[in-house]
């Protein structure tokens, strides 16, 4: 049969792995990519990660995500008990698969429709509960945004696509060229600020509190020319907020930089339940394939990816995307069965790294 699950590790975790196995212990960040559907098929990943194998030790936990990554990560911090992990996950998928916008039959909904659908779905789930995602008593969530500077510094008809057309033009040249058009903003835990070294890019921190948890998760997952811009967020400086996956799509962040807890454990580990094998900078990279290769930034990260022979195995051969929103069209049912068995197969994910961290040594491939 073949296998379902794939790790790979930076040189440092490689060897870790090989001398002592993969405890929970170790763990000291869990990042979450952008990538909409695809994390779907992360649910039993995520289910048994927070709910029962890191149950097993007591350190605090740095979440990182973008985009659907940072509704993964605010949904595990919601959660105080294994149960409860178990049912926020399923609700995130259920509400994920389930999405639906109005619109006139044949035609994609608006910007302003799909923000304001996303935004109450969000209500629903968070609404009243801020405080509780800000008090888990290990996990730290850091949500990523990217803001707008000159042309994009604020959403406007005609000159917001002339902005991107800049930034993709900039990003073309340099990753570090793309800063004039888009920043990173990360809205972080006040408890405990994020152990990362962020001077890769234009970067800049702000607390996260219960008056701005919402409007910072909305942003992180607000796709350009999807979804509106958000525009005023509580602590934050003026601006426009967009999808944190433009500036960092799967986080490829400088984990090796990471410095000791908080308790004076060691650094430890990079925990990364991902959707495919490369870490890819930001979304304007994707077609970009030099900058799909592994760094020194990634030298203590554990990556566990799914496959791609058992991807083939799913419906239409390949991971749940945003391009069944199209190729389903308005046959909401049929898109929704199809990532209800996609979600369902990936139960062997779970199973297979259950097992996988039994062994006092594991053998991982090359990130």
């Amino acid at each position: 049969m073949t296998p379902a699950l794939q790790i790979f590790a930076g040189p440092r975790a490689r060897r870790q792995l090989a001398e002592q196995g993969l405890r929970p212990e170790a763990v000291r960040i869990i990042p979450a990519a952008a990538g909409g559907p695809k994390g779907l098929i992360l649910k039993h990943l995520d289910q048994f990660i927070f709910g029962e194998w890191l149950a097993k030790s007591q350190q605090e936990v740095h979440l990182l995500g973008a985009s659907i990554g940072a509704w993964r990560m605010s949904a595990a911090c919601l959660a105080h008990t294994p149960g409860e992990v178990a049912d926020v996950f399923e609700r995130l998928a259920q509400d994920y698969v389930h999405q639906r916008y109005d619109s006139e039959p044949g035609k994609a909904p608006s910007a302003d429709t799909v923000s304001r659908t996303f935004a109450l779905a969000l209500d629903a789930v968070f609404g009243g509960r801020e405080q509780q995602v800000l008090s888990h008593p290990r996990w730290r969530l850091h949500l990523f945004t990217s803001r707008g500077r000159g042309l994009l510094s604020r959403e406007r008809r005609g000159l917001t696509p002339l902005g991107y057309l800049c930034a993709f033009a900039a990003n073309a040249l340099s990753r570090q060229a793309m800063q004039a058009w888009l920043e990173r903003v990360v809205f972080s835990d006040p408890r405990a600020p994020l152990p990362l070294d962020l001077g890769d890019y234009r970067s800049e921190q702000v607390a996260l509190q219960p008056g701005n948890l919402q409007a910072s998760l909305l942003a992180s997952c607000s796709i350009p020319f999807w979804l509106r811009a958000v525009s005023e967020i509580a602590g934050a400086r003026a601006g426009a907020y967009w999808d944190g996956g433009m500036t960092d799509y799967h986080l490829h962040l400088n984990y090796a930089s990471m410095v000791k807890g908080r308790d004076g454990g060691a650094s430890g580990l990079v925990l990364y339940p991902h959707f495919q094998r490369h870490v890819v900078p930001g979304w304007l990279d994707k077609g970009l394939k030099h900058r799909h290769r592994s760094s020194p930034f990634l030298d203590n990260v554990v990556l566990l990816a799914p496959h791609p022979d058992w991807v083939k195995q799913l419906p239409r051969g390949k991971l749940p995307d945003r391009a069944d929103f199209q190729h389903y069209g308005d046959d909401v049912n049929a898109r929704a069965t199809a990532w209800l068995r996609a979600i369902g197969e990936s139960a062997r994910l779970r199973d297979e790294f259950a097992a996988l961290c039994e062994r006092p040594s594991i053998q991982a491939e090359a990130l």
